[in-house]
């Protein structure tokens, strides 16, 4: 069973953004088996990992976060987190007025080097010292954020029970192979019944939501070094080149391309 955290055991007194100081970094290792309770911010977070993996849930979606990627969580929007892999969890909150990013919905970015080597200077005694240099690498922070890409990699939950036991069941289990006449018995809903469900609560097919479920695990199964042909078998692809070429089908560009960091050109601390 996970061991579940509620906000208040992460709550760090004095670590509120403000005018003065609009990015605050808030640094926590959690052990694989910790989960955060669902909570809100009066702030934003930008919740990145430097190692490990989390899994980030609201009321209607779920997102995998590898090490490369990271999850924009806008204030007001309840969320929980479950600690996949041993993580080093650096939150960044940052003062709603100042971040210039959209504040609908959560979103997964891609975390550059440079970020990267933002947030880890962000986080450094010297830095901490000096408020000029803390504010001038908060501003160089929240514009890298502005042009951070933006990636589709969250899986949509369904509010009916049974699907959202069915959805739920494949999350912890992606290289399932049952069918929806298989799932029907399990959850106590017709076959032609969960079809209906995922076009209606879903915009989608059961086939097409369960390859952006195994799409969204393959993150940190890439992102740990895996070889492609046992991300492929660990999610439940016949082979490496099914995985990969489905995989190009979906988002114009290989498994390994598509996940590596990537150095935004021409840009310098």
């Amino acid at each position: 069973m996970p061991r579940i955290l509620t906000h208040h055991h992460l709550n760090t007194p004095g670590y509120d953004p403000s005018p003065t100081r609009p990015v605050r970094l808030i640094a926590r290792d959690l052990e694989h088996d910790a989960a955060l309770s669902a909570h809100t911010h009066r702030w934003h977070q930008f919740l990145y990992t430097a190692t490990g993996v989390v899994r980030v849930s609201t009321a209607d979606t779920t997102w995998v976060v590898p090490p490369s990627r990271a999850i924009w969580i806008p204030t007001g929007i309840t969320h929980a987190v479950a600690i996949l892999e041993e993580a080093h969890m650096r939150s960044l909150y940052v003062l709603p007025s100042a971040s210039g990013m959209p504040t609908d919905a959560c979103r997964v970015i891609e975390v550059s080097h440079l970020l990267r080597e933002l947030i880890a200077d962000l986080g450094s005694p010297q830095t901490e010292a000096d408020p000029g240099r803390e504010r001038l690498v908060s501003a160089l922070i929240l514009d890298e954020l502005r042009v951070a890409e933006t990636l589709r990699v969250g899986m949509a939950l369904p509010n009916d029970k049974r699907l959202a036991m069915l959805c739920n069941a494949l999350i912890e289990e992606p290289s399932s192979a049952r069918t929806l006449d298989e799932w029907a018995p399990l959850v106590g809903a017709s076959a032609r019944t969960l079809a209906r469900l995922f076009s209606e609560e879903l915009n989608t097919t059961f086939a097409q939501w369960r390859q952006q479920m195994r799409l969204a695990h393959a993150a940190p199964l890439v992102a740990r070094g895996w070889p492609l042909a046992r991300v492929a078998a660990e999610l439940g692809y016949s082979s490496q080149s099914a995985f990969s070429a489905m995989f190009k089908r979906t988002f114009g560009k290989s498994p390994s391309a598509f996940f590596a960091p990537k150095q935004a050109p021409g840009r310098r601390l």
